[in-house]
Order: structure tokens, then C-alpha cells, then sequence
């Protein structure tokens, strides 16, 4: 999985630094190459193997991995500061995903000293989940392309540039998989607090 994420990271690079996904009038966009595979790749790894999610993943990792979403919320905003997406996708706006990365290491403590149990953590991932698909959501309808729907005065073109399409590329499909995984493991009953 390591050896498709580092030849994928580069290729979003290069593509966005050519410009690639500013060519927003394409039907259909440009940008469904950057966030269309790894959406496929998650639900094949959910159908597919899922056997293999549920026995090898671990919970602390696919929990503690959300502590990153604290780095992207302050890019976001630095990103809005800049001009280049819209009010509504940071903390400021509409955006309180900033909220998961703060709860990960408090909800991982609480699960490890048995004061959260599976449903707890279980209920945590899809509240945090529901999260993500709302500034996915305010992300895509933000962008200048043919679906947009806000922000006209200062649409979403910065997660479209060189390395900032890494966000869309590749740490939101990292993340929706961490609550993929971590659900599935959650809801199967196979659980270890590894």
C-alpha cells in the first residue's frame, strides 16, 4: 500500500503543478483523477478485504491518525487567508472538523482506561466521519466547476494547486479510510485495544 502512495503523492504533484485540475470545464472535471481513485480503492479494500481491515488494522493508529486533521484545518485557514478557498471551509465558516483532531488523543485515552467502550469509540468514528463529508461536501459544491453551489465570490481553486492537492488526493481518502476500517473493525466484534 506504501509503494501506491508514493507513486501517487508525486503524480498529484506533477499534475497539479501543470495545471491539470485548474482546467475546471471538463465534464467530467478534471478533479475526479485526484479524489475518484482513492475513493475506489477504499471501497474495494471495504468489500473486498475487508477480513484483512478487520484483523490487521489497528484501532490506536486508525484513531490517532485523525490527530492530523488539526494540521489541515490551520492550512485550510491559511488557504482562505490567501485567497484561495472560501470562508466556509475553515473552522471560521462552516468546517468544525477541526474537532476530530482535537477529541483522537482524549477519545483514544478514554477507550485505553475503559471509560469509552467499542460502541463509544464506534460513535465517535461516525460522528467524525459525518465531519468529513461536510467539508468534502462544502469543498466540492465550493469549486469552480459546473456542480458549484457556494462561494462564487471566492471559490475553492487552492486545493487544485501544487502540494495542497494532497489534502483531496491523499490525506482525506487516508482519513475516510482510518473510519472505514476502524467502523468495520468496531462493528465486526473482533477487537483488540492495540
Amino acid at each position: 500500500m506504501w509503494l501506491l502512495a508514493l507513486t501517487w503523492m508525486p503524480l498529484q504533484i506533477l499534475l497539479s503543478t501543470n495545471g491539470f485540475y485548474l482546467d475546471t470545464t471538463s465534464m467530467p472535471p478534471h478533479f475526479a483523477l485526484a479524489i475518484g481513485p482513492p475513493l475506489i480503492f477504499i471501497v474495494y479494500l471495504a468489500l473486498f478485504q475487508r477480513r484483512m481491515l478487520i484483523t490487521t488494522s489497528s484501532l490506536k493508529n486508525l484513531t490517532l491518525l485523525h490527530t492530523v486533521r488539526i494540521a489541515v484545518e490551520l492550512v485550510l485557514f491559511l488557504l482562505f487567508q490567501m485567497g484561495e478557498i472560501p470562508q466556509l471551509m475553515t473552522f471560521e465558516g462552516s468546517n468544525p472538523d477541526i474537532l476530530s483532531g482535537i477529541t483522537a488523543p482524549l477519545v483514544w485515552l478514554a477507550y485505553r482506561k475503559g471509560l469509552v467502550g467499542n460502541r463509544g469509540l464506534l460513535v465517535w468514528n461516525i460522528i467524525c466521519l459525518g465531519l468529513l463529508l461536510n467539508i468534502v461536501v462544502r469543498a466540492i459544491l465550493s469549486a469552480p466547476t459546473p456542480f458549484q453551489q457556494f462561494a462564487f465570490d471566492q471559490p475553492n481553486t487552492g486545493l487544485f494547486k501544487a502540494p495542497y492537492v494532497l489534502l483531496p488526493a491523499f490525506i482525506v481518502p487516508a482519513v475516510l479510510f482510518s473510519h472505514v476500517a476502524a467502523i468495520l473493525k468496531l462493528s465486526s466484534g473482533v477487537v483488540t485495544t492495540r
